[in-house]
């Protein structure tokens, strides 16, 4: 007579467990913060950070934010391209969330060594930071990339695999690096433009895309894109989000709640996509 007992007894912990791990594996993908709670996250994130010096030549070393996953094996690598507003602390927050997947996260500043000497870049105005940004050419921002990415693939914990991913002008710049030799695994593009007609004939990496539904400026590059690659053969996936704006995982509380509903929606498709070309 206790068999039957012992047997739904099991049988129930067995579900119970099954309910567990099917809970678990469903857990959300938590964002990165929007940008006025970007700081507070980075000084409450359990993971290790760290300011990195990268050799560049003829130039002063590239400055960049690094953050390690906690894992005990070896992880891919995720450069984060930042927008026109350089290295900021929501461009570090993205980076700890990027590791908090289980990526190393390399954000490198971009501008290093252009602003006034003995001057801290997190000193100058944004203003000073944009004239900074935009004065870098395509090929001057490739080079910077490229050492950045020859850098991290030293790292002793890194596994081989990298990717990219940007934000505005760093979009752009992410979209571009999917054509540079060799191409990373991946590259991510957060609202930047794509490359002009001869580069983009270049493009070799996968590349996802995502795009406020407001945002013509940029959007209008995405069919020519899409003609592009998909007669090369090369995965191009974009998405667009209906009433979001130019920046909207940046400035997830404007827009009556369309800027979350993509930011919701992006950085799981973003970490999903990421996982699939790095592992």
């Amino acid at each position: 007579m206790r068999i039957p007992t012992m047997f739904a007894t099991t049988s129930a912990l067995l579900l119970a467990l099954s309910v567990s791990l099917s809970a678990a594996q469903a857990a959300p993908v938590v964002l990165p913060p929007p940008e006025d709670s970007a700081k507070r996250a980075l000084d409450r994130s359990p993971r290790h950070g760290e300011w990195v010096d990268v050799d560049y030549v003829a130039h002063e070393p590239l400055r960049a934010w690094v953050v390690f996953p906690e894992r005990k094996d070896k992880a891919p690598v995720v450069v984060v391209i930042h927008e026109i507003y350089g290295l900021t602390d929501w461009i570090r927050s993205v980076a700890d969330r990027l590791a908090a997947e289980g990526f190393i996260a390399v954000a490198p500043d971009l501008i290093s060594g252009l602003g006034p000497a003995n001057v801290n870049p997190d000193s100058m105005s944004r203003d000073d930071v944009v004239k900074l940004v935009r004065w870098l050419s395509p090929e001057e921002s490739a080079a910077r990339i490229k050492a950045v990415r020859d850098w991290a693939s030293t790292l002793p914990s890194a596994n081989g695999k990298q990717a990219t991913i940007g934000f505005c002008w760093g979009g752009g710049r992410s979209f571009a690096t999917a054509a540079a030799s060799p191409p990373p695994q991946a590259c991510v593009v957060h609202y930047g433009t794509a490359p002009d007609s001869a580069l983009i004939l270049k493009v070799r990496a996968p590349v996802l895309a995502h795009y406020g539904g407001d945002d013509e400026r940029v959007n209008a590059t995405i069919d020519a894109a899409k003609a592009a690659l998909k007669q090369q053969h090369v995965s191009y996936e974009p998405h667009i989000y209906p009433g979001a704006g130019h920046g909207f995982l940046r400035q997830q509380t404007l827009r009556d709640g369309a800027n979350q509903k993509a930011a919701n929606e992006s950085w799981p498709r973003t970490i999903a996509f990421l996982r699939s070309h790095l592992k």
